[in-house]
């Protein structure tokens, strides 16, 4: 009863937290009108990786409580990376990744041996998306616009799911991913608070 009570709070307050993660994001970006520290790269890694996961789930039929969150992450993702192409000038582009992604998800369930290829990589593609999100405020030495927030609830959704995962499916596939994207998104999260503090730091001083 305990173990029922401890997996409809994961799975609803995980559901609740990717309803809304992305918007801090949105909002500062939107505020601030640059994509500063923001890696292009990172966010299409990650769509990527999220493409193929909730792929995967739905494939081979997994309850839809484990996975329901994955549409909504893609949603936000993709508005993300419409505002940034904005910023960026470059909107034209979308048109061209959007191609890109909706040929590779068709892709993806053509046959049985793709999806589990794919799946067996997306650990890795979703842990790039990370890195990349690191060496871009490594090499600026800056969070710019990278919100905490986001990060921060990213850590616990994905922690969430190392619970859920290990008393419904028991996929170790899925269980390593979420245990990798636990640590490298805390480590993001603990990047983008040491540079925002930092940068706090230097503009008290030059005050």
């Amino acid at each position: 009863m305990q173990s029922d009570t401890l997996l409809h709070i994961a799975n609803f307050s995980t559901l609740f937290l990717c309803m809304v993660l992305k918007f801090p994001q949105i909002f500062v970006l939107m505020r601030a009108k640059r994509s500063t520290g923001i890696s292009l790269n990172s966010l299409l890694l990650e769509l990527i990786g999220f493409i193929v996961f909730v792929t995967y789930q739905m494939y081979y039929n997994y309850p839809p409580p484990t996975y329901l969150e994955y549409p909504i992450l893609i949603a936000q993702d993709v508005i993300l990376l419409l505002l940034i192409l904005y910023y960026n000038g470059s909107l034209r582009q979308s048109l061209v990744y959007a191609l890109l992604l909706v040929g590779g998800w068709r892709l993806l369930t053509v046959e049985r041996w793709i999806i589990d290829l794919a799946m067996s990589l997306c650990t890795f593609i979703s842990a790039a998306s990370k890195l990349a999100q690191l060496q871009c405020m490594w090499s600026s030495k800056d969070a710019g616009q990278v919100s905490a927030l986001s990060w921060g609830m990213a850590t616990y959704t994905c922690m969430a799911r190392i619970y859920t995962t290990s008393v419904t499916t028991g996929d170790m596939q899925v269980l390593v991913r979420f245990v990798a994207m636990t640590l490298l998104n805390f480590w993001v999260l603990l990047t983008v608070i040491y540079y925002q503090r930092r940068r706090s730091s230097s503009s008290k001083k030059d005050d």
